[in-house]
């Protein structure tokens, strides 16, 4: 495939010299992390120069992730709850919705009853304008700079330890008193000579258990059907499909420089009149998609893209299943190249999506009403009007990870270790993508990598966003921080990302007030503000309440207090849940996983039946679900893809006799199942 430059990366200039534009806080890289970093610095009384290479602000969260990802949503405080409490704002007026009216959305298309706090879930254009308008009310300290590249090779200067000016490709140059590197990518910090890792340790190295190479626990997003990997089918000597990796996947738990996979969040309609059809890439090669269509030949029907509801008909489309809009293994080069490179991968992954929706909608060999499932959607028009209407910012979901002081692990996001010097907290799954595909000992292509674990809400330390000091004394680093590969795989969450870029603000200004260095602040001091500005630094979550504010009533059975059989996979991506996450079967192992939910009935009678589970699109449609009671066995199917229309959010299956004691039970299977299937809680309500 040929390829061009992304639009949005600037153009290189010749090398000139300027005087050094000034602030008491440089920030490079307008993230969410950036941008909180710059109103914080602002509101301290600071001045900051916020630095973003390409043309817009906000990195993923204004680049089509509106599915916000947290877990447990009492962990986020400060500027990032700020972010969302004004999208909450933004929908509550009517001249926003133009495809569908607030009501229809809150009560069809999503779990949320819109009553919250906040609002989670939104609109590219909705998080550019509340963001224009957060920084709008700092403008007088804060000077934003688009379209300038840290040079490469030169563009860092430092006086032992400490920085003193960054210079651009352009020949610009900036100096402050403390640096913010809040890029995704991690280069003013690499620059700068700070230590960073890039791919993944080996368990043993922060003694874990889920990081290195994957391949048994790689149940999730896999492939179902045995698809041949040769480019003439059942013939090895013709060489492999583009994107198999011909060496192998590695010893298993082994480190490696491999990183998970990344893609683009497209935002897509239904509607008519604003959506898109999808177009075939001008360098469309068909040799990168024989194994999608190979796989869809082979029997696999499943839809493979993750559309989460927006508001005004749209949604956040992510990854999903076998074969889908990661480009596994493409991406490895990415973190340390150079710009032309990062350019090539960029237009490699661009090509890649839009290639892959363009055949899925129209080959002749993918089933028709798989076909007509890709071209229900298309491209929102009024989406990314600048960019052709595709996402301006590519999930860069990993690249460079410093190895600070303290470095965040697997122990971490379990609580078996907490640190003491917290400036926010994490609470996602430990979620990594695919990393590569390879052949099995079979002759099959399989995909490595991809590993879902659940957490506790648990404190990241101060240690992890800042170097050590032998290597830099004024740079802050909340994006890149310093983690292990599965423990970033928690961490990296937008709405982190803005929590981690205020409290660096927050470090910054402090370290200018004290006259230190950014190792040598007060920590009490750092402490007390944090609080002051309502950043949440930790809390132990009620086990009996769910993300979304959902306490119900009766005898409730959570996932955490049940019998499980296989559903070894922990989830909290998707709101709605009772305790700290639910369990799903990995769409793995049909007929031998189950999960039984036991209560303790203090007398007997006729209880209401229901469950708790959390819709999505790529959940099984008929999942068992089969209710022990006083006269015998009812089995009861549910189809989980639709959200729960019962009291409180629950889905009920139905009212039956029970005894007391402990003798009855309702146990979730994934017998002859489509689709992840999901156990989060079961409710008994007398009546």
């Amino acid at each position: 495939m040929r390829f061009t430059l992304p639009p949005l990366l600037c153009v290189v200039f010749p090398l000139c010299s300027f005087a050094a534009q000034k602030a008491d806080v440089v920030i490079y890289g307008g993230s969410s992390g950036g941008i909180t970093a710059a109103i914080q610095t602002a509101r301290m009384g600071k001045t900051a120069i916020l630095i973003e290479p390409s043309r817009f602000l906000g990195g993923l969260t204004t680049g089509g992730l509106g599915a916000t990802d947290i877990g447990n949503k009492k962990a986020i405080g400060g500027l990032s709850l700020d972010f969302y409490v004004a999208i909450r704002d933004y929908y509550h007026k009517p001249e926003n919705w133009k495809q569908e009216t607030r009501d229809l959305y809150f009560t069809t298309r999503t779990r949320s009853s819109g009553k919250e706090d906040a609002q989670w879930t939104f609109e590219p254009k909705a998080a550019s304008a509340v963001y224009d308008a957060m920084l709008a009310g700092v403008k007088d300290r804060v000077t934003i700079v688009f379209g300038e590249r840290l040079d490469l090779k030169h563009g860092v200067k430092k006086t032992g330890a400490k920085i003193t000016e960054i210079v651009m490709e352009s020949g610009k140059s900036f100096a402050a008193e403390m640096y913010i590197d809040a890029s995704y990518e991690g280069d003013l910090m690499a620059k700068a000579g700070v230590g960073y890792h890039v791919g993944r340790e080996a368990n043993n190295v922060y003694g874990e258990s889920i990081n290195g190479v994957q391949t048994e626990g790689a149940k999730h997003h896999q492939f179902n059907q045995q698809v041949d990997p040769y480019v003439r089918k059942g013939d090895p000597t013709s060489g492999l499909l583009p994107g198999i990796n011909p060496s192998g996947p590695g010893e298993e738990f082994s480190g490696d420089r491999k990183i998970q996979a990344y893609n683009f969040r497209m935002c897509t309609t239904d509607v008519p009149e604003n959506r898109r059809d999808w177009e075939k890439p001008a360098h469309y090669d068909p040799q990168w998609f024989e194994l999608a269509l190979r796989n869809a030949e082979a029997g696999d029907t499943r839809v493979s893209w993750n559309p989460v509801s927006m508001p005004n008909r749209k949604t956040d489309t992510n990854n999903n299943f076998a074969i889908s809009s990661d480009f596994i293994g493409m991406n490895w080069d990415y973190p340390e190249a150079d710009y032309p490179t990062r350019e090539r991968i960029w237009k490699d992954h661009e090509d890649w999506q839009k290639g892959l929706f363009w055949t899925m909608a129209n080959s002749p060999r993918v089933p028709e009403t798989l076909r007509n499932s890709y071209r229900k959607f298309g491209l929102a028009k009024d989406e990314f009007t600048d960019n052709g209407n595709w996402p301006r910012q590519l999930y860069v979901r990993e690249a460079r990870r410093m190895i600070g002081d303290y470095v965040m692990a697997e122990k971490n996001c379990k609580r078996t270790e907490i640190v003491e010097d917290s400036v926010g907290m994490g609470a996602y799954n430990m979620d990594s993508h695919h990393v590569q595909r390879y052949v099995s000992k079979e002759g099959f292509v399989r995909n490595e990598g991809d590993i879902q674990i659940g957490t506790k809400p648990y404190p990241i330390s101060f240690r992890s966003i800042r170097p050590k000091a032998a290597e830099c004394t004024n740079l802050l680093v909340p994006v890149c921080l310093s983690a292990s590969h599965i423990a970033y795989g928690s961490i990296r969450m937008e709405p982190v990302f803005m929590v981690m870029g205020q409290s660096a603000a927050t470090a910054a200004v402090q370290a200018i007030e004290q006259k230190t260095t950014i190792q040598a602040i007060n920590l009490e001091k750092l402490k007390t503000r944090l609080l002051a500005d309502k950043q949440v630094l930790d809390f132990i979550p009620d086990p009996t309440e769910s993300r979304a504010g959902l306490n119900l009533p009766g005898i409730v059975v959570d996932d955490s207090k049940a019998r499980i059989e296989g559903f070894a996979a922990e989830g909290s991506s998707v709101g709605g849940f009772v305790g700290t996450g639910y369990r799903h079967d990995g769409n793995a192992d049909k007929g031998h996983q189950k999960v039984r939910f036991t209560p303790e009935l203090a007398s007997p009678g006729r209880y209401r039946v229901a469950i708790t589970y959390t819709a999505l699109g790529n959940r099984a449609k008929k999942v068992p679900v089969v209710i022990h009671h006083a006269e015998g066995e009812t089995t009861v199917y549910v189809n989980q893809q639709e959200t729960p229309t019962g009291p409180d959010g629950v889905h009920v299956v139905g009212t039956f006799r029970f005894e007391a004691g402990h003798s009855s039970w309702l146990e979730i299977r994934n017998d002859a199942t489509t689709g992840h299937v999901i156990a989060d809680a079961a409710q008994w309500l007398a009546q």
